[in-house]
């Protein structure tokens, strides 16, 4: 049996994403990434990690494409083999898109990209991989601030986040016999290349979110990190079917 944990990250390869799989693999976890398209980035990430005295692997996935999930699957086990285990300890579903646009002109095809990529895929993705995921793990579903507060263009957006927010109350139900939690991760605005880089790019955006925020500033990437990380460690074995919104007090 492994002597390390391991955890696969979807969308991995920047963003929110690689702080996670940086956060997690400072907290002793091997890192199993996937990216979309980016793979020098995803490698670099890589990298990074076993820089850090880490085992890591990054593999291919389009998550808003169902019928690869078998082959995805059949890909992950020689990897897992090869960190000398044929399970997977935790499952962070962080693979997402965002799309500005007012609900009264949301197209079905804008509806059928963030269905796809932000709740149909996460569903059958870890339906997926539910015979690899260890008796006693953990799903960590990253939702969004915006599936509890409003901000107008984010109709379809939040509407598919807070989908997964009560997805995750029902695989806390029905995994629990198996003894795997699931948990929710809520960002709010943040400081990267997510929708465009508005948040990060946009001085007017950036200090209206800061206006509302509590702690007064928009939130970075390391801010998210370290509380997926944290769940995925006994620490927190007691914490399920839990939605953390990690905003700074955003909208309060």
């Amino acid at each position: 049996m492994a002597t390390q944990q391991i955890v696969l990250v979807t969308g991995g390869s920047r963003g929110l994403g690689k702080d996670m799989a940086l956060r997690l693999a400072e907290h002793g976890l091997v890192v199993v990434l996937t990216y979309h398209s980016k793979e020098a980035e995803a490698q670099s990430v890589v990298e990074q990690i076993k820089g850090m005295g880490q085992q890591a692997a990054a593999l291919q996935l389009d998550t808003a494409t169902g019928g690869t999930f078998t082959g995805f699957v059949e890909q992950l086990r020689p990897v897992l083999a090869d960190f000398g285990s044929d399970r997977l300890d935790y499952f962070v579903n962080n693979a997402g898109i965002g799309i500005h646009v007012p609900f009264a002109e949301t197209s079905e095809e804008q509806f059928d990209q963030l269905l796809n990529i932000q709740f149909r895929g996460p569903f059958f993705l870890t339906q997926a991989l539910l015979p690899l995921l260890r008796d006693g793990g953990g799903i960590v579903n990253i939702s969004t601030g915006l599936a509890r507060f409003c901000l107008p263009g984010y109709a379809a957006y939040g509407a598919m986040k807070g989908a997964m927010e009560v997805l995750s109350r029902y695989q806390a139900v029905e995994l629990g016999e198996r003894g795997i939690r699931s948990n929710v991760v809520a960002p709010g605005a943040i400081e990267t290349d997510f929708g465009g880089g508005a948040v990060r790019d946009n001085d007017q955006l950036n200090q209206m979110v800061a206006s509302v925020t509590a702690l007064g500033r928009a939130g970075k990437p390391d801010d998210i990190g370290g509380v997926v990380a944290f769940l995925c460690t006994g620490e927190a074995k007691w914490i399920n079917a839990q939605r953390i919104e990690v905003s700074g007090g955003m909208k309060l």
